[in-house]
């Protein structure tokens, strides 16, 4: 087989996935951009854990709560337990995103979860999350935390903002964000959006 019929074949095999999962979603808050992240989390995007790096216990919750009846089990890599590095950091990103949730919706907390588990990652943070654009990002950061969204009134790239609102918790003024000296996007983190 050669690779243009394996890239059909893993785009077929991603549009059935989100297919079902959209298919099968309960409605709920969050449920499209958690089919994106699962989707793209198969198809190898994204630097999430298996299980969009919540603990399996939660995770189960997750796809019994949003997707129902969707079986999924052989598609989507198996959940485990966070690893131990960059606990406190992560756990410092989990509380600043909890602090300004919009209390509309469980998901929100498995989603402060998710995203303290992408922000790990060192490529942009919709990236990193498996979501499909920019602008996923945004409508999830305005949708679960509305007040800290509303607070990157110069739309900074999302990774950085959290960092700096960390940051400027501990008083600290000068703060890079974790990965920025690696990215191969650097000169574009302030350029204006396209």
């Amino acid at each position: 087989m050669n690779c243009i019929a394996l890239a059909i074949d893993d785009l077929e095999k991603e549009a059935g996935i989100y297919g079902r999962l959209m298919g099968g979603k309960a409605g709920l808050p969050n449920s499209e951009l958690f089919a994106r992240m699962l989707t793209s989390q198969v198809a190898g995007s994204g630097v999430l854990p298996p299980g969009l790096g919540l603990y399996p216990e939660t995770y189960a919750k997750l796809l019994a709560r949003h997707f129902p009846g969707v079986d999924l089990d052989r598609e989507l890599p198996r959940p485990r337990r966070p690893e131990e590095r960059r606990l406190t950091e992560r756990q410092d990103l989990i509380d600043l995103l909890l602090e300004h949730r919009a209390i509309d919706d469980l998901s929100e907390v498995w989603m402060a979860e998710i995203v303290a588990a992408a922000c790990m990652g060192g490529d942009h943070l919709w990236q990193d999350l498996g979501l499909w654009s920019r602008g996923d990002l945004s409508r999830l950061m305005v949708e679960n935390f509305p007040h800290l969204a509303a607070k990157n009134d110069r739309d900074m790239k999302w990774k950085k903002f959290l960092y700096r609102q960390l940051c400027e918790r501990e008083g600290i003024h000068i703060c890079p964000a974790p990965s920025c000296q690696v990215c191969a996007d650097y000169a574009k983190c302030f350029a204006p959006e396209a």
